[in-house]
């Protein structure tokens, strides 16, 4: 008797030991910032906008997260209603550009996003200032900063007038770091309805057709033209590239009747388009 409630004690003690094992088994935290850098805080009396970026923000296409903590308890703030408004101040005229709506990303409610195309860059005397409104259980705030925007290094977004009198903006927004390789592609269009407002253009398709100019302007293999997904409202492609060095990758912009609005296509005489992207890995 005494052996067997002996072995009873035993067992009963190598439960508790692995339950207490597994009781103390976390999953691992989540970060929901990983491979971003913070690039500007915007402050008001009592909040602190935290900026992140995947790369500096620049001229162009612009995947922008943002936090909000509360100055007073070091808290981020979870679930706010945000929108935000750059305003590009010129020296006759004041305008904006094409910004998405900004939604809550990730798990934790306090990390949101949203993109922003800085269709001109900053210099000496013009710059960009982001105004950013938000609301919390019902009462409103405001912050506003001027925000670097220097010009890319490379030919990124495009402004131009269609032939229907409309004026256009194409963003480059995907590959960010292109490879030897078919990579996705990924483009933004919008159209400009107002010096302050600016809409994403539907069923249109924008035609690819990436050079090497240094190279005798040789083009490449199995491009796909880009096109609309419902989902992210973003035109998608396959964009082929064959070898590192500097690429022009022309365009053509055609309406959803399969009209060209804007750009040329490539030939002997016409060694590249009107409008056009750049890359160079």
């Amino acid at each position: 008797m005494k052996f067997q409630i002996k072995n009873i004690i035993a067992i009963i003690c190598i439960a508790l030991t692995f339950g207490s094992c597994s009781s103390d088994d976390t999953a691992p935290t989540v970060n929901e910032l990983e491979g971003l850098t913070k690039f500007k805080e915007i402050t008001n009396t009592n909040h602190t906008i935290e900026l992140y970026s995947h790369q500096p923000v620049q001229q162009g296409y612009n995947e922008i997260s943002l936090k909000i903590k509360d100055n007073a308890s070091g808290k981020y703030i979870q679930n706010a209603a945000i929108s935000w408004l750059p305003l590009m101040h010129m020296k006759m005229i004041t305008h904006s550009c094409p910004k998405s709506a900004i939604e809550t990303a990730g798990t934790s409610g306090t990390v949101y996003k949203g993109t922003i195309v800085f269709q001109m860059a900053q210099n000496a005397t013009e710059y960009w200032d982001l105004k950013i409104d938000y609301s919390i259980n019902g009462t409103a705030y405001t912050a506003t900063s001027i925000i670097d925007v220097p010009a890319s290094a490379k030919q990124r977004v495009t402004s131009f007038t269609g032939t229907d009198n409309v004026k256009y903006i194409l963003a480059y927004a995907e590959p960010h770091h292109p490879k030897v390789a078919l990579n996705e592609m990924t483009v933004g269009l919008y159209k400009m309805e107002s010096m302050m407002d600016f809409s994403v253009v539907d069923n249109f398709k924008i035609k690819i057709d990436p050079r090497m100019p240094s190279m005798g302007n040789h083009g490449s293999p199995n491009n796909v033209d880009l096109t609309q997904a419902a989902a992210d409202k973003l035109y998608h492609g396959k964009m082929s590239l064959t070898m590192t060095g500097y690429w022009k990758i022309n365009l053509q912009l055609l309406n959803a009747n399969n009209e060209v609005l804007k750009g040329e296509a490539i030939t002997e005489s016409v060694p590249a388009s009107s409008i056009y992207f750049e890359l160079e890995f």
